[in-house]
């Protein structure tokens, strides 16, 4: 079954630790994706999904210019950021760790995500909807993103480290009348 994700019920976020001592957490507000699940052989699933870099939002526009600069995503060179699944493996029960090609700056490496699925419902409208996680843990300079100043007692201003975390709600795909 085809999905596509609903993105006013769903939130794509990130958190790095700023001065080795807080954690800045953000968030795209534009993206939009399509799921293709197969209950019976999860493997078989697929997943794109596409969030615009000059969407960031981290709370302070200060800091999210700064993101979109080329210092980070250079979002007027690379508007967006994809993820494009090449292996669903079950772990077990509703949990799946979903391996892919994450393309960020113009870089694409493989990266895995740990999601789980929290099955389906009929909304109020007869609309099917069904909702998934997913976290995961890159390193930003893998993906050419290296700005940050070394601390005098240690450490980075902005640590190489970024939590991702996904929360979507899908509804299935209705074909467009021809």
């Amino acid at each position: 079954m085809t999905w596509q994700i609903d993105s006013v019920h769903s939130h794509v976020a990130f958190a790095v630790k700023h001065m080795m001592v807080s954690t800045a957490r953000g968030n795209f507000t534009i993206f939009k994706g399509e799921l293709e699940i197969d209950e019976q052989n999860p493997q078989n699933s697929r997943v794109f999904a596409e969030a615009e870099t000059a969407s960031i939002n981290t709370g302070n526009e200060g800091r999210d210019q700064h993101l979109r600069s080329a210092d980070f995503f250079d979002a007027e060179k690379f508007p967006t950021v994809t993820f494009q699944s090449t292996n669903v493996e079950p772990i077990s029960g509703e949990e799946y760790r979903v391996t892919g090609d994450l393309t960020m700056h113009g870089v694409t490496k493989s990266v895995t995500f740990t999601g789980e699925y929290s099955g389906q419902v009929k909304d109020a409208f007869g609309m099917q909807r069904a909702g998934l996680t997913a976290h995961g843990t890159i390193n930003r300079k893998d993906f050419g993103l290296n700005w940050s100043a070394p601390l005098e007692a240690g450490g980075l201003v902005v640590e190489e480290k970024v939590k991702i975390d996904i929360e979507i709600e899908v509804t299935e795909k209705v074909a467009a009348n021809a």
